[in-house]
């Protein structure tokens, strides 16, 4: 939908919308909002509402704090679980530092920098997005836990499944928000569920995903439940992924295609798939940014921990799926709800296009389990793994300066100090389990 500023303010007098949210996105993937009323969207339609950027993670200094919300007016959505009078609305801004200047550590903004060196080629790059999330009880003062009394498994339903209820209302809201949902069902672990919405523009895929997990969170809260994407919550079941699939396509074909081409895949494809493989181990603090997600990526619980690729099988990175034609896709397997989707998104393009710009060579696919595989037999094969927390990871992102760059200087910067006093906090604190191991031993 396209709209004008009149089609806005028309929408709002029509429905009779009382409050506007102008929401953007912080450095880690939070969503913020600027609320004004129906009286002031005149004022915010003309790029003139403003907000201190000092008190946001990662934005700026005091000194020069005043930032400007810039509304896509594309991005006007009615909430449906909001009052019917007095409706609330959003509109997604873009962050400038002065009325006419963008501001470099805007996620959106990145995100808008690749995507126009992408169809500076001539590509279109789609993505579609499978988002797993845990749904868990409250205690008695609203707070959030981890316990859940259900027990059921992958696809079953309900009565086994609790969550049904939640899951089905969350579908409502988003088809009713415009979102085209393929599938929802219950996940491998209890109380763990997954909403996957049909491919779009990766702008369009990533404001999807903020909007996806507001609305989660807000219709499981309605059913007195937390809506969690943590990627880890409990030990020992399955964490919460958000696998990525991706394709490009020029001139309305989808390039990764070949239906003469080894697996039906294009050479750009291999490309793709190689840019991804060379720069994933940089790549993982900004796809997987918790020092929680690295309890995911581990073996055993379904999440990929070796770089590899497969048609397949499902342990690898990157899993081709079969659909071919307008369908071929590569899936990346390792990244998790937590990342911010603007930078995840970003980096996955760039890193894709690097490969197709060098050419760079892809390796065999690996078409056995990799978990099976002993050590000898991976390192005979040259699989390498990734990192396997998240220091590990801002290491990796310090080496490498191709991802550095496409984040830029002022994100890639703010986002290691971030990240490193994330991990220094994390290493000094004592937690249960070296109390119950250690305390009655020494």
């Amino acid at each position: 939908m396209k709209y004008t500023k009149k089609d806005v303010i028309n929408l709002v007098e029509e429905e009779d919308v009382e409050f506007i949210r102008l929401q953007f996105t912080d450095m880690f993937g939070t969503l913020k909002n600027v609320a004004i009323t129906a009286s002031q969207l005149e004022k915010a339609l003309n790029n003139k509402c403003m907000f201190d950027g000092a008190s946001i993670d990662g934005f700026v200094r005091i000194e020069e704090s005043d930032m400007y919300l810039h509304p896509d007016l594309d991005t006007l959505e009615i909430f449906p679980w909001r009052p019917q009078q007095g409706k609330v609305a959003r509109l997604i801004c873009d962050i400038y530092k002065t009325e006419t200047e963008p501001f470099i550590g805007d996620p959106r903004y990145v995100l808008k920098k690749v995507i126009r060196e992408a169809e500076e080629r001539g590509y279109t790059f789609d993505v579609g997005t499978e988002c797993e999330f845990f749904l868990f009880h409250t205690d008695d003062n609203g707070q959030p836990t981890t316990i859940t009394h259900e027990q059921a498994g992958y696809f079953d339903l309900g009565p086994i499944d609790l969550g049904e209820n939640a899951r089905r209302d969350m579908v409502l809201n988003l088809e009713s928000m415009g979102f085209e949902i393929e599938a929802s069902h219950h996940e491998a672990a209890p109380a763990q569920h997954e909403i996957d919405f049909k491919y779009t523009d990766a702008l369009k895929s990533a404001d999807n995903m903020m909007t996806f997990k507001l609305t989660v969170k807000s219709i499981a809260k309605r059913h007195g439940l937390h809506a969690t994407f943590m990627p880890k919550p409990k030990t020992g079941i399955n964490g919460s992924g958000m696998h990525i699939n991706m394709s490009l396509s020029k001139n309305g074909k989808n390039i990764f295609e070949d239906e003469n081409g080894k697996f039906g895949l294009s050479k750009e494809a291999y490309h793709f798939i190689a840019g991804i493989m060379k720069h994933i181990k940089g790549m993982s603090i900004i796809t997987n940014p918790l020092i929680n997600s690295y309890k995911r990526l581990i073996p055993g619980y379904e999440a990929p921990v070796y770089i590899a690729w497969s048609v397949k099988n499902r342990t690898p990175l990157i899993r081709i799926p079969a659909d071919r034609g307008e369908g071929t896709r590569i899936e990346l397997r390792s990244p998790d709800a937590a990342c911010n989707p603007y930078l995840a998104l970003a980096v996955c393009l760039a890193a894709g296009l690097d490969g197709i710009n060098n050419e760079l060579e892809c390796p065999e696919s690996i078409d056995k389990n990799i978990f099976e595989m002993s050590e000898d037999e991976r390192r005979a094969e040259n699989i390498d793994r990734l990192p396997s927390n998240l220091m590990e990871a801002i290491c990796e992102f310090e080496k490498d300066d191709f991802i550095k760059g496409v984040l830029g200087e002022h994100i890639s910067k703010k986002y290691i100090e971030a990240k490193k006093e994330e991990w220094n906090k994390y290493i000094s604190e004592v937690s249960d389990w070296e109390i119950e191991q250690y305390l009655y031993k020494f």
